[in-house]
């Protein structure tokens, strides 16, 4: 009998996870079955008791179950406890321990697709939601210098930005528009977007949070959408010179280290990577 594993959200079907993931196990061989589940708030904690059983190694947790499952697991590792959320949880003989794998596959993506080393550089954040939580905690555990959080509500960008300050990293915040956000882009050696803007059937798709002008051609822009592949931000990017990085390899990093935690097998990420650029560019 197969093992289980599987991704919950509410909804689900837009996710991809159980493309990448099957095509993991499969070529390396392991008899489990990788599947998505849409669970309603109201039932998560049934569906997380269920996953003690045998033959269930755990599941990915998506919006809008990353803190709520929390309750329901026997632990929770530092980068979830820092994050405020799971995105992982691991069954070991009917005990639930939960992970956040967002920070490590955000630092993962930067180091291995971007060639980019984050000590002691200069960051700027667009956009202070769950997403940019997890990437401003994983840049000051990586010892930036500074990370700069843009956001249109400046209120949220403070709360973010003195989670930031660390003994190797000062947190910044300003607004998302204006002559503030233009100098900080220009002093900036990453830009990462962490906001919605951009992303298909989104509020705001053919939008960049960001205007080509304000981007210097020296830096790395990586956009955490990931649908389209190539949203506007990393076109306007692209159109200055800059190098670009898009959201599906953090995507992909992330989901790596579950199946590692899982599988206790190294990820096939080639293979990932190239069964989710596949999936998406059939969309």
């Amino acid at each position: 009998m197969p093992a289980s594993l599987g991704i919950i959200g509410y909804p689900i079907a837009h996710s991809i996870s159980p493309i990448f993931q099957q095509a993991a196990l499969d070529h390396c061989g392991i008899d489990a079955t990788y599947l998505a589940f849409e669970v309603a708030p109201e039932q998560v904690g049934r569906f997380v008791g269920d996953l003690r059983r045998d033959g269930a190694w755990g599941i990915n947790v998506t919006v809008p179950h990353k803190e709520a499952v929390i309750p329901y697991i026997d632990e929770v590792d530092d980068w979830a406890t820092a994050a405020g959320a799971v995105n992982t949880i691991v069954n070991r003989e009917g005990r639930l321990t939960g992970h956040n794998t967002d920070g490590l596959g955000f630092l993962r993506a930067l180091r291995d697709e971007g060639g980019f080393v984050p000590e002691g550089s200069r960051v700027l954040v667009l956009g202070a939601g769950g997403a940019a939580r997890g990437v401003v905690l994983a840049l000051s555990r990586a010892k930036v210098a500074t990370i700069t959080i843009a956001n249109r509500t400046l209120e949220r960008g403070q709360r973010l930005a003195e989670l930031a300050q660390s003994a190797d990293t000062e947190g910044l915040a300003i607004p998302l528009d204006g002559k503030d956000l233009t100098e900080a882009a220009g002093a900036a050696d990453l830009i990462v977007n962490c906001t919605t803007i951009g992303m298909s059937h989104g509020p705001d798709e053919a939008g960049s949070p960001i205007p080509a002008a304000s981007i210097p051609s020296r830096v790395l822009v990586n956009d955490l959408v990931y649908n389209p592949l190539e949203t506007p931000l990393l076109k306007a990017a692209a159109q200055v010179g800059a190098t670009c990085l898009g959201g599906i390899h953090m995507l992909i990093y992330q989901g790596a280290a579950s199946f590692e935690m899982w599988t206790g097998q190294d990820a096939p990420v080639a293979v990932m990577l190239e069964a989710a650029t596949k999936a998406m560019a059939a969309r």
